[in-house]
């Protein structure tokens, strides 16, 4: 878990905060959990009404980039969301941070992003291609805050805690030498 260390209130540091629980409970999250969940809803939406009658007068080329990017569209956002979902579970008491690191695992948020270009797609719908960019955008900062929340976690997990005897006797064996003669 990404821990902060705060000043006490006598100066000294020695209090750690973690950033996972503290995120999961905030107000950006809650910002940003509602955004990703209204993209989602916007682009079931579209892509079920102005959508489908827009993606019937496209070129063949076209055609087929707005049916893959749909395709890939959806799929980010689903997965974009089942990362919401576990993190706001964490927030509610539903599950522990290291169980939804567990399940995390199943949540792919680094999926294929689109190409953007080729011939077609200038002729996809405008409102498509926003949906793209906008899931691309939150898709990055999901990412970033994934990151930030399970790295540290998984770092401190496989860092082995300090032996405070064996520190000690080596403070010992320094200051008073080893008596091996």
């Amino acid at each position: 878990m990404n821990h902060e260390t705060t000043p006490d209130s006598d100066g000294l540091r020695g209090e750690t905060i973690d950033f996972a629980s503290r995120f999961a409970g905030s107000e950006t999250f809650r910002t940003l959990f509602r955004e990703g969940m209204q993209l989602v809803e916007e682009t079931a939406s579209y892509l079920d009404g102005p959508g489908r009658a827009e993606s019937r007068g496209l070129s063949r080329a076209a055609s087929l980039i707005y049916a893959t990017e749909s395709m890939r569209l959806t799929t980010r956002l689903m997965q974009l969301a089942s990362w919401l979902l576990l993190q706001r579970a964490v927030n509610e008491g539903e599950m522990t941070q290291e169980q939804a690191g567990l399940e995390k695992s199943k949540v792919r948020i680094d999926g294929p992003s689109s190409s953007r270009s080729g011939p077609g797609w200038d002729e996809v719908p405008e409102t498509l291609r926003g949906l793209v960019d906008r899931s691309q955008r939150l898709q990055e900062r999901i990412r970033r805050l994934d990151e930030a929340i399970y790295t540290e976690e998984t770092a401190a997990a496989e860092t082995p805690a300090p032996n405070p005897v064996g520190e000690q006797l080596g403070l010992l064996t320094r200051a008073f030498g080893s008596d091996e003669r």
